[in-house]
Parts: structure tokens; sequence; C-alpha cells
């Protein structure tokens, strides 16, 4: 990678494509990329778009899409696959795979004082979940299409043993549910001692604002605010604190209520 002559700006000739992921349609792409505690780049993907799977991505090791993806950029041509990745001896599966049967994993996070994994997935008709899991658990399988929250998907009769079930759901038809999660992150920051270690996310249809945390080794999570906007993302500054992106423009900083 280059630097360009403004020190402000990077050099757009220094591009060089590392992954192309082809998407037969134009919903669920996914799309987070974030480096992990172990220095590898997660990749977030969307099982390739229309609506309930039709292709069956997030059950199968065949293809990049419904998964998180685990990839070294430090190493190789174009990249190398972490030599321990959890399929990457397995004939028919893909090395890059971390994760599996995920449905739109809009967003996940890692928490630097629990070493936990948290991924938001988004739902289908009925349910949207959160997962959390030891960030070093790797070839967990979330589900999708096989379950959609905690409820069997397809087929009726789903068996869940080996499955990952979410930590917590809010369903689509209730007062205090939604539509489409947006996973957010975990408050490390020094100037709300309250919130530390809370995980939050929002609901991006109805501004539905969640905290999830763990109580004498079970999750809790609540509704804690309702908010007049519409979160796409979060994101967190080098001091820990917690900012909340809105789809009509503006950036919101997290605070915890007098109350």
């Amino acid at each position: 990678y280059r630097v360009s002559a403004d020190p402000d700006r990077a050099d757009p000739a220094s591009a060089r494509p590392l992954l192309r992921i082809e998407q037969p349609a134009a919903n669920h792409n996914g799309g987070l990329l974030l480096f992990g505690p172990d220095g590898y780049l997660y990749i977030g993907t969307g099982d390739g778009g229309s609506a309930g799977d039709p292709l069956d991505a997030g059950q199968r090791l065949d293809t990049l899409l419904g998964k998180l993806l685990r990839i070294d950029v430090d190493s190789g041509q174009p990249y190398a696959i972490p030599p321990d990745n959890p399929f990457i001896n397995r004939a028919g599966a893909l090395p890059e795979i971390w994760a599996y049967g995920l449905r739109n994993p809009w967003r996940f996070a890692f928490d630097p004082v629990s070493s936990m994994l948290f991924i938001a997935d988004v739902g289908q008709n009925a349910w949207e979940e959160v997962n959390a899991v030891p960030a070093n658990a790797a070839g967990l399988n979330y589900g999708w299409r096989l379950m959609e929250g905690e409820q069997c998907y397809r087929p009726s009769n789903c068996d869940p043993s080996g499955l990952v079930l979410p930590v917590a759901v809010y369903g689509h038809d209730s007062a205090t549910g939604g539509c489409s999660i947006t996973g957010g992150e975990v408050y490390r920051g020094a100037r709300q001692p309250a919130l530390a270690g809370v995980y939050f996310y929002a609901d991006f249809c109805t501004g539905n604002l969640w905290a999830l945390w763990p109580d004498a080794g079970a999750w809790r999570h609540a509704l804690v605010a309702r908010l007049n906007i519409q979160t796409t993302s979060f994101g967190v500054d080098e001091a820990g604190e917690i900012y909340l992106l809105d789809r009509a423009g503006g950036v919101y900083r997290l605070v915890a209520s007098p109350r």
C-alpha cells in the first residue's frame, strides 16, 4: 500500500483486490470488515439475497455466502489462510470460512475485555437475533436456514442439535419488536462506568435501542430507548465511547440517562 503525495489522502492507484464474492441478488450482502484480536481480517457475508436462502448458502461449505470469513492479509498473494481456520483441510469446503449458518450478519463486534464475539443476524419474517460466543470458537454453525432465531424455519421440525442458538431475540410482531437488527458494540469507555460490559444494538425500522449483558452465567437483554433515527451502523472511538450512525445523516454519541 502507498501513501499519496497529500498525506491526508489515500492513493487510489494503490488499491489491490484481495477477494471477490459474486452476489446473486441485491440484498443480504453483509459487508462488515473487521480485524480481530488475533490480527486476522474477518468478513461478514450475507446468504446471497432473495428470500428464504434459495441457494441454501448458509449451510453449504462450498460457498463464501452466509458466512463469517477469516483471512490473513499480511501474508500470501493476495492473502493467506490462517493455519487454524476450521475447514482448511476438509474436502469440498472453502478454507476462508470461520463460521457459517448466517443470513445477513449486520454487524459483528469483538469485546477486547471479555474476548467475546457478538454477531447480530438479520431475520427473515419473524425473528431478529444476537449471538455471543468466545472469539476463538471456530467452525460454529449459527443455524440459518434451518433456524430463524430460536425457531425452526426449514424444515418445520428441524433438529437444533449442534447449532449455536442466539442469546437474545426479538420478534417482528411485538410491541417492542422491529424488522431489521443493526448489531452494535460493547461499551468499554471511561465516561459512563455503569455501562461497562454492556453490548448495545438497535433495530433499523423502529429506532429501538437494546442492551445485552451477562448476569450470573446467563444473558439478559432489555429495550432501553426508542430513538427517532434509523441506525445503520455503530462505531467506537479510541476512548471506548459508542456512536450510532443515522441513515438520514448524523452521528450520535451514546449517553446514559441520568435516571
